[in-house]
């Protein structure tokens, strides 16, 4: 018999829980994605050249922005995402896992460092995970709403075909999302199977279903609990009651989505913890194993930062043991 239990560790009080795509004659000559360098480790592109579902026009160059003055903290992002791609951090000792990596941004850029980069010592040297950071459409005028999810969907079974060949358990493939790239991980676990793209060659008869998923401060809800940026610019101001609960994530929790563990900080003034509420309460229902862990510090977007010494910065090791104890675990 599957476990279920929703474990909350709530150190507040509840009170606390608050025009069309450019023309291609407009665009100039894209050069190749390798030409951008944003982060150290192997770039995997996500789609055979010139075949990303959907995109007509010609790649436009990612831009890469720097945000932080100082070297030691770095905090860039990258936008004008065409042509989507996986950045692969492969550890010295394998411990034979895979997580794909979804960093956050609002749907508006995807960042690199505190939920990308900053996870290699902790997670990749020091734990042997080996990871695939998902670079991935953002929605704009004229470009489907499914985009990302396509794109996630790509990732995991470009991630599982090549398992094997990198000494990866093909089984054994969590995927991890932050903020706005929890959404888009919470939809990838909610609709793994959803046909969202056209079969692009012979990894896409794979399962694009992750083992586990750990979504970390993920925007949920397009409703009353939504980040305001996220759903604008993800239903470029739909209202209507089925596009809202096509995309707020705890109406499509499903008994066989995998197990999900969800972090939250109580006092995230820009991503309320009532989005993880309302997802573990659905998880709850459909009877799907699952933890809730909410932080009484830790605002929004502490990636791989959070204080020393606060038990937000606790989360990579509790992620990881509740990613050990599934090994243990049926798997569906």
């Amino acid at each position: 018999m599957r476990f279920h239990r929703l474990h909350l560790v709530l150190a507040l009080a509840v009170g606390c829980l608050p025009a069309m795509i450019v023309a291609a004659a407009q665009r100039a000559p894209a050069p190749p994605v390798a030409a951008v360098v944003d982060a150290a480790g192997e770039r995997l592109d996500l789609w055979p050249p010139g075949a990303v579902p959907g995109e007509q026009a010609p790649a436009r160059p990612p831009r890469l922005v720097e945000r932080s003055a100082d070297p030691q903290q770095p905090d860039r992002y990258v936008d004008q995402v065409d042509a989507p791609w996986l950045v692969v951090h492969a550890p010295d000792r394998p411990n034979g896992k895979a997580l794909l990596v979804i960093p956050g941004g609002g749907y508006q850029r995807v960042v690199i460092d505190k939920e990308g980069t900053a996870l290699v010592p902790y997670w990749v040297e020091r734990a042997g995970y080996t990871l695939f950071v998902l670079r991935y459409r953002l929605p704009q005028p004229g470009r489907d709403r499914q985009a990302a999810l396509a794109d996630a969907q790509r990732a995991m079974r470009v991630v599982r075909a090549a398992a094997a060949q990198r000494g990866l358990d093909p089984e054994d493939i969590a995927v991890m999302g932050f903020s706005a790239g929890g959404h888009v991980a919470a939809r990838l676990a909610t609709g793994f199977d959803d046909p969202v793209y056209p079969a692009a060659d012979a990894s896409d008869a794979l399962s694009a279903r992750p083992s586990r998923a750990i979504l970390v401060y993920p925007v949920i809800d397009m409703g009353a609990q939504a980040h305001a940026g996220s759903r604008q610019r993800l239903l470029a101001g739909a209202t209507d009651a089925a596009t809202v609960a096509r995309f707020s994530m705890q109406t499509r929790v499903r008994a066989d989505m995998p197990p999900t563990l969800l972090l939250h900080a109580a006092d995230d003034a820009v991503v309320g913890a009532g989005n993880s509420l309302l997802m573990a309460q659905a998880l709850a229902a459909a009877r799907v194993e699952h933890e809730l862990h909410v932080f009484a510090h830790g605002g929004h977007g502490f990636g791989m930062r959070a204080a020393d010494g606060s038990t937000t910065a606790l989360w990579p090791e509790l992620a990881q043991r509740w990613l050990q104890a599934s090994s243990t675990m049926e798997v569906r």
